[in-house]
């Protein structure tokens, strides 16, 4: 078929495949409207085709090869069933493990996804609702699944969706399962490529209920570092909860019950699941504006803490209230408060593993590693992507002296306790935190006085993102990735003063050492960051998002000397400011 609008190649090949194809009519007439009338539409629509990024599959609904919908979704899902029947057929048969937010389409992409994997003769177990991100992890390993589904786009706006693939380990897929899953589902150009049934009336689809909702409660409830102090006097702390219109709710009041918290006030207007997110456009705990209903309840029921968890209940950030006044921990603190807890609790107790270890990625704060080295533990560092952690928690298991996973996490409000979920997990978590908070209430405390104590014993460490956001078009990816390059070229010596002392280049798995002109090569997987230490102990990092159009630039560093703490944080959020000023204006000049 002719098309009258000039496009490049690779977008012209992909509208063909889609007017040509075996696509319904009423999406073919769609897309000719689209020519006709916003040519540039069609441009976003298909310049290129979804691909996995470090949280999968993830973006906008709509009509296109680069855009969430049931063929994208149907391509994706015949691919992940090529690969899957390529694999040694487990003892139990093939089987894949679906679960779904409340997003818009997350119900009819969990659908298509049953009925295509089930059409390829796979055996699929489809939860009956809407659940989080990190019971799909666990059910994968507890209903022994070879891999898992997870229809999410996280804590994106209300217009993005997303497709999560884990393996047999519970873990978001990694190299070489990422790839091949990749492979295969590029070969898929037509629907009349997806096999798939008609309907889910099949006995290879069945519905999921409580059951794995159950054996994870049951599970977690042993992860409790002061499991009496919980039951006896958890009610003791007053907790508001937010699920951010999302999964959460199904979940996490069940999980702090549990655990002895039952003193919970929900922020009503937010625990409805609502793909719309009509109270918090960008449904993020990082986001003071989405988290400003619950600080509001916080203040009102003079409350201890508040706890909000995304849309999937994989991130979790936390509220402190301390008199008239609320503070939003950031997600290195919340990390680092639960990681003091933790080693504090273990130690007391003698119950932390010789061989125990922590994991971050390397944006993470440095606090992380300072506690690791006072605890005498060790401390690895991974790629941002929780993935990485589930590769490494799999590594070890296969290991006969490996090391025992403890506890890890993102700066980004990630976080895992244990090895249950093989993602990051802000139900446990959620339930954690409060265990923090009660230890820390029982003294006479907030976890703001447990923060200040590591400050006075290790420094205060602070850091600090910003994004810079791009189109979701054709040009604002160019544009991110000529930026990118043009930094990575620039080879800086020097930021805002400071020298620079190694360069990581995880695109080229280098680090160059500016003085000697040594060059190490990094073990890590090969991804597009610039990590720049200074000389002052201070990092810098450069990454795209790997699910979003933006560039996010961090910043971490120490503060050694300083006569208060609010003295303190103030010169090092001032040297944090003058950091990444500088790196943005040498990555957009």
């Amino acid at each position: 078929m002719n098309i009258t609008v000039q496009l490049d190649p690779v977008t012209q090949k992909n509208v063909n495949e889609w007017l040509e194809g075996s696509y319904d009519e009423k999406t073919k007439g769609a897309i000719r409207e689209m020519l006709q009338k916003d040519p540039k539409s069609v441009v976003d629509a298909f310049f290129t085709k979804l691909t996995f990024g470090t949280a999968g599959l993830r973006g906008t609904m709509g009509i296109g090869s680069n855009r969430m919908n049931t063929y994208t979704v149907g391509a994706a899902t015949q691919g992940l069933a090529n690969y899957i029947l390529k694999q040694h057929k487990p003892v139990n048969g093939y089987s894949v493990l679906i679960g779904y937010d409340s997003r818009h389409h997350s119900r009819e992409f969990a659908e298509e996804t049953a009925k295509v994997l089930a059409g390829n003769g796979i055996k699929v177990y489809l939860y009956k609702d809407i659940r989080p991100t990190p019971l799909v992890s666990y059910g994968c390993r507890y209903k022994k699944c070879l891999s898992a589904v997870m229809i999410t786009a996280s804590h994106n706006p209300p217009q993005y969706n997303g497709y999560k693939v884990y393996w047999f380990d519970g873990a978001q897929v990694v190299h070489p399962h990422d790839t091949g899953i990749i492979s295969e589902a590029g070969k898929i150009t037509d629907p009349d490529m997806v096999r798939q049934l008609s309907s889910l009336n099949s006995p290879l689809i069945e519905e999921i209920g409580t059951e794995i909702d159950d054996a994870y409660v049951k599970d977690i409830h042993t992860l409790q570092n002061y499991p009496d102090d919980n039951k006896k006097r958890g009610e003791e702390l007053n907790v508001v909860y937010t699920s951010l219109h999302g999964t959460g709710i199904t979940l996490v009041p069940r999980v702090l019950n549990d655990w002895g918290f039952d003193s919970i006030s929900y922020v009503e207007k937010q625990i409805i699941p609502d793909g719309d997110f009509p109270t918090a456009n960008y449904p993020n705990p990082e986001e003071k504006a989405a988290m400003q209903l619950g600080v509001d309840l916080l203040l009102k029921t003079k409350g201890d803490i508040l706890v909000a968890t995304d849309p999937d209940a994989d991130r979790m950030g936390v509220g402190v209230r301390k008199g008239d006044s609320v503070t939003l921990l950031t997600g290195n603190q919340i990390l680092s408060i639960c990681m003091a807890h933790i080693c504090e609790a273990l130690t007391k107790q003698k119950k932390l593993p010789e061989k125990g270890a922590f994991i971050k990625s390397i944006g993470t704060t440095e606090l992380f590693q300072a506690i690791c080295d006072d605890y005498k533990r060790t401390c690895f560092n991974v790629l941002t992507g929780f993935k990485y952690i589930g590769e490494k928690i799999h590594e070890w298991e296969t290991l006969a002296n490996g090391y025992q996973f403890i506890f890890g996490g993102e700066e980004s409000y990630g976080y895992l306790t244990g090895t249950f979920s093989r993602d990051k997990d802000a139900v446990v978590c959620s339930a954690l935190i409060c265990e923090v908070a009660l230890q820390a209430k029982l003294q006479g405390k907030t976890l703001l006085d447990d923060l200040d104590k590591l400050y006075f014993k290790y420094g205060i460490f602070e850091e600090k993102t910003v994004s810079i956001n791009f189109s979701e078009t054709k040009e604002g990816k160019e544009q991110m990735s000529a930026n990118m390059d043009r930094l990575r070229k620039t080879n800086l010596k020097e930021i805002a003063g400071n020298k620079v002392v190694s360069i990581e280049d995880y695109l080229t798995s280098t680090k160059h050492y500016l003085d000697s002109g040594k060059t190490d090569h990094l073990i890590l997987p090969i991804s597009d960051v610039l990590l720049y230490w200074l000389e002052d102990g201070s990092k810098a990092m450069v990454r795209p998002s790997g699910t979003e159009p933006k560039i996010k630039l961090s910043c971490g560093l120490r503060e050694r000397k300083f006569k208060t703490i609010e003295e303190g944080i103030a010169v090092a959020k001032k040297r944090c400011d003058i950091l990444l000023d500088f790196l943005k204006k040498e990555l957009l000049q």
